[in-house]
């Protein structure tokens, strides 16, 4: 039987996860993430009334648990960045999957469903603001996915290469991998009045999402040549910066997930919307109805 020593997982006096400060008890099988901590206050005020039964803040990681509609679920930030998503990922597949008394893996796998909903920026003119857009595949650039055991089998290699070879990505970079989000709950979530499309997950938010202020970048044009980029018939869609380490991970540890945003800046217009919140909530209400 697979054992955790302290080093591997930290659990706190208190017998919460390292830095979720979570307990076992209190994470649900359906799972929002969000990046912003405040914004786990607005999606827990569609929760039934009286139903919370945690509300638990660690730095930029927040939980409230509750119920929508019967549904029990948690909400959880993660902050920005794939980094921060690594932290959850892994924090809440250990509540379910691990014996935090024994420190053994669970006999029985506990299966996840996991949304993150979020805010995107688009790359094609017909994607228009305030759009709901579902990650049907995620691109990562932030190479966290290459510290995991078989990493090529849950990747489009294909698209990979392709991708690389279009748009001149930096050699010195992290590969890009590319993993597909979870078909059911892409379905379940988008039913037939969102967007679907190929989403970038970005380690940053200025250069390697192709802004340019004082710092020039290394492909002046990346963003031109992401835009035009085709690979069997799919195209990139938008920039995020999360979804790639949720997606991946999930697969590899036998948990649904996905991701679905809202356009608030259009690149190829050179476009922004910053009075957002009120399709976010729009967005949130429709994912507690479908998650």
């Amino acid at each position: 039987m697979k054992t955790f020593p302290p080093s591997q997982l930290i659990i706190n006096a208190d017998g919460s996860a390292f830095h979720l400060h979570l307990k076992p008890a209190f994470l649900a099988d359906k799972i929002i993430l969000v990046g912003d901590q405040d914004r786990v206050d607005m999606v827990a005020s569609f929760f039934d009334e009286g139903s919370i039964e945690c509300d638990v803040q660690n730095r930029e990681f927040h939980t409230i648990t509750g119920m929508y509609k019967g549904k029990r679920i948690s909400c959880i930030s993660t902050g920005i960045g794939t980094d921060n998503c690594d932290i959850v990922m892994n924090e809440i597949d250990a509540l379910a999957n691990i014996d935090f008394v024994t420190r053994t893996e669970n006999p029985v796998h506990r299966q996840l469903e996991i949304v993150r909903v979020g805010t995107c920026g688009g790359m094609q003119e017909d994607i228009p603001l305030g759009a709901f857009l579902v990650s049907q595949k995620s691109i990562g650039f932030d190479g966290v996915l290459a510290f995991y055991h078989d990493r090529d089998k849950i990747s489009d290699l294909g698209f990979e290469k392709a991708l690389t070879e279009f748009i001149h990505y930096p050699a010195k970079a992290a590969v890009p991998y590319v993993v597909s989000a979870d078909a059911e709950l892409v379905d379940r979530i988008a039913k037939d009045d969102m967007m679907r499309g190929c989403t970038i997950a970005a380690n940053g938010f200025y250069g390697p999402q192709g802004r340019v202020l004082r710092v020039p970048i290394a492909v002046e044009d990346i963003n031109e040549r992401i835009t035009d980029f085709r690979y069997e018939g799919q195209r990139i869609t938008n920039y995020e910066m999360e979804g790639s380490c949720i997606a991946g991970l999930a697969l590899q540890m036998g948990h649904k997930a996905m991701t679905v945003c809202c356009v608030i800046a259009q690149r190829k217009i050179e476009a922004a919307n910053t009075d957002y919140k009120p399709r976010i909530r729009q967005l949130v209400e429709t994912v507690l109805e479908r998650i």
